[in-house]
């Protein structure tokens, strides 16, 4: 079995604390089963399976890309396996845990500083600006995961996947945005099956852009990057709901002593919003999130010094 092959499969479980009386059930997908702790395996292994089938990434060549860490982290697991250099843009906007991660998985760091710490408009388009300067170099191909529709590929199967382990008894499904492919990708998986099934966008109340508010400065590593993503798709969701950055820091610390599950900020963001999406529905029906990493990844952050 190659490493690659274990990306995947990953455990569904039911929030038995959590959930109020009276709310329907509430799933939560356990993505630190791949093997970097994350759902960007998904996403990283088909946005580069397919630039090799076109032939933009050939061996030797070196991949590039601007992160908040955990696409850098899953890009640079793939490149370890198949035998290519990559070359990460990241920030001190986000936490030291990842940037070591990616050292450790053999990645050259280039860091952009952040003006007072937050995550910004101004810092995504500055660490875009650095990636695509790079990418010009000889024999180095740019993920641009932004704009990658080959990274939507890679969540397909996480759609099957909760459709099959719910036994196809869901009514919602909730899903923080940063680039949208995850929820994308989820969401036409599951509506070949029942395009009945309410999908529900989470961002950042802080930087609400997708509800059309101002963008502005939040702590909520991985999502909200300060404008609308290149490839949203409005139309393939039903409903959008903002999280405060402190709401989702309570409810990863919720989660962790509550439910036993060590999750990331925006794991906090999603069953945060989960968990208001159940109590509208009532207790005969489904819903269904992911927790995206491990909390592992943020332990030198304020998620849990609380």
């Amino acid at each position: 079995m190659n490493i690659l092959e274990a990306i995947g499969n990953t455990p569904l479980v039911e929030l038995t604390h959590l959930v109020p009386p009276g709310s329907a059930r509430v799933m939560a997908k356990l993505e630190w089963a791949n093997p970097t702790g994350s759902m960007k395996d998904r996403m990283a292994r088909a946005a580069i399976e397919w630039a090799e089938r076109r032939g933009e990434l050939t061996p030797g060549g070196s991949v590039v890309e601007y992160t908040s860490g955990t696409t850098g982290i899953s890009l640079a697991f793939v490149c370890a396996a198949k035998g290519y250099r990559i070359e990460i843009v990241y920030s001190d906007a986000f936490s030291e845990e990842k940037a070591l991660m990616m050292k450790g998985l053999g990645a050259g760091l280039h860091i952009v500083p952040a003006q007072g710490g937050g995550i910004t408009e101004a810092l995504v388009r500055e660490m875009i600006a650095q990636a695509s300067l790079l990418s010009r170099q000889p024999g180095h191909w740019w993920s641009d995961q932004l704009n990658n529709r080959d990274a939507i590929r890679g969540y397909y199967p996480l759609g099957e996947e909760i459709w099959k382990q719910t036994g196809g008894r869901m009514d919602a499904f909730v899903q923080v945005v940063g680039t949208a492919h995850s929820i994308h990708g989820v969401t036409e998986a599951l509506w070949e099956h029942n395009p009945q099934i309410h999908i529900v966008a989470v961002e950042p109340a802080e930087s609400a852009v997708l509800s059309g508010k101002q963008a502005g400065a939040h702590g909520i590593e991985g999502i909200g990057i300060g404008f609308i993503p290149p490839l949203w798709e409005p139309e393939k969701v039903n409903e959008i709901m903002a999280v405060s950055t402190e709401e989702a820091r309570a409810m990863a610390r919720r989660l962790a002593r509550e439910e036993g599950l060590f999750t990331g900020i925006s794991s906090g963001a999603n069953v945060a919003a989960a968990l208001k999406i159940a109590a509208r529905l009532g207790p005969k029906a489904t819903v269904a999130t992911i927790l995206v990493d491990s909390g592992l990844r943020y332990l030198s952050t304020d998620v849990f010094r609380k």
